[in-house]
C-alpha cells in the first residue's frame, strides 16, 4: 500500500512511519522540518520504500497514495505558540490540502486531531459528544481552534463529496523520540531531574493528565485507519491512567534515583485544563483497543532516551 505522512519527523510520525515500513508498506513523507529532531528521521532515510519530500503541507500537494495520515502541526505549546497564525494556517490549510488530495486520489484520509478540542472541560471523562470549554482568544486557542477547525473540514468534505474520512482525538503521549526541550510535562520533568535542577508544576500539582505510551497510540491509529467498522464520529485514543502532576513527578523521581531535583511551584497557565481523561467506551467498541503499557515501564524506556541528551 502507498501511504502518505504529513509532519512525519516529528515524535509521532517518526514511530508511524517505522511501523508501516515495517508491515512492508510503501511510504511517503512530508514535512518542513520546523519541530524536527534530525536523528528521529536519519535511520530511514536509505529505506527501500521510504520517500521524504521537504515540503510545508500549507501549500497543496499531488501525488497518488493509497492511505494518508494527516499529523502535521506543532503539537507542543513551545512550538505551536512561537508563531500563532503559523500553527493555525498549519491545521486548517493543511487539512485542506490534504483532504482536496484525498478527494482527488480516493484515498483514505485520517486527521490527527487533540484532546484540546475539549478545552478545559467540565465533564469527565471526556467522551467524543462533547463539544467543548475552549478559550477562543487565548495563548492555546491557535491550537485549540485549528485542530477544532480541521475536525469541521473533515466532516464537511464527507459531506459534501464523499471523501473516505477518519478522525482521531490524541490524549497525552509521551515516549523515545520526544524532543527534550518542548515544553510538554513528561520531557520537561525527565530533562530537569536529569539535569539536576528544579522541577518546575505550575499552579498546586492537583491537576490531572491521562498519558499514553506512543506505541499504544500508534496502534490505535493504525487500527482506525484500517478499521472496516466504517463511522463519521471522532474517537479519542485514550489511555485509563491518569495522574496528577504530583503523581508524575514522584514517579519519575524513583526512576533517577540519583536527581538532586527539588519540586518548585509556579502560577498556572493561562487556560490550561484542570482534569484531562478520555472517556474510552467507543475506542473499546470500535477498535477493540486496550493500551498496554503503563506509565511506570513508558517513562523507564523514555528516561533511557533522554539520557542520551546530557
Amino acid at each position: 500500500m502507498k501511504i502518505l505522512i504529513t509532519w512525519w519527523a516529528g515524535f509521532v510520525g517518526s514511530h508511524l512511519c517505522k511501523r508501516l515500513l515495517d508491515e512492508g508498506n510503501e511510504v511517503i513523507c512530508l514535512d518542513n522540518l520546523f519541530t524536527c529532531n534530525k536523528s528521529n528521521i536519519t535511520p530511514l532515510l536509505h529505506h527501500p520504500n521510504f520517500t521524504f519530500v521537504l515540503h510545508d503541507i500549507t501549500q497543496p500537494f499531488r501525488m497518488q497514495v493509497d492511505q494518508i495520515y494527516n499529523l502535521a502541526c506543532p503539537a507542543s505549546p513551545v512550538h505551536y505558540q512561537k508563531n500563532p497564525v503559523e500553527t493555525m494556517k498549519t491545521s486548517v490549510l493543511g487539512a485542506m490540502n490534504m483532504l482536496e488530495l484525498a478527494l482527488k486520489t480516493k484515498a483514505r484520509v485520517l486527521q490527527s486531531s487533540t484532546s484540546e478540542v475539549y478545552g478545559d472541560p467540565s465533564i469527565h471523562p471526556q467522551p467524543e459528544t462533547y463539544w467543548g470549554n475552549v478559550n477562543i482568544a487565548g495563548s492555546r486557542s491557535c491550537y485549540d481552534e485549528g485542530k477544532r477547525a480541521a475536525e469541521t473540514l473533515f466532516y464537511d468534505y464527507h459531506k459534501a463529496y464523499g471523501v473516505d474520512i477518519r478522525v482521531i482525538r490524541i490524549f497525552n503521549t509521551y515516549g523515545p523520540h520526544m524532543h527534550p526541550s518542548d515544553g510538554r510535562v513528561i520531557s520537561n520533568f525527565i530533562m530537569q531531574a536529569l539535569k539536576n535542577e528544579d522541577i518546575t508544576i505550575y499552579g498546586t500539582g492537583e491537576q490531572t493528565r491521562s498519558f499514553q505510551y506512543v506505541d499504544d497510540l500508534i496502534e490505535g491509529m493504525v487500527r482506525m485507519m484500517n478499521n472496516v467498522d466504517w463511522f463519521i464520529w471522532p474517537v479519542n485514543i485514550w489511555t485509563p491512567f491518569e495522574f496528577t502532576m504530583k503523581e508524575l513527578v514522584e514517579v519519575i523521581l524513583a526512576l533517577i534515583p540519583e536527581s538532586k531535583s527539588q519540586i518548585v511551584y509556579q502560577p498556572l497557565p493561562e487556560d490550561d485544563p484542570k482534569q484531562r481523561k478520555a472517556d474510552n467506551q467507543l475506542a473499546k467498541e470500535k477498535l477493540g483497543r486496550e493500551p498496554r503499557v503503563e506509565l511506570k515501564e513508558g517513562l523507564m524506556k523514555t528516561i533511557e532516551y533522554f539520557r542520551k541528551f546530557i
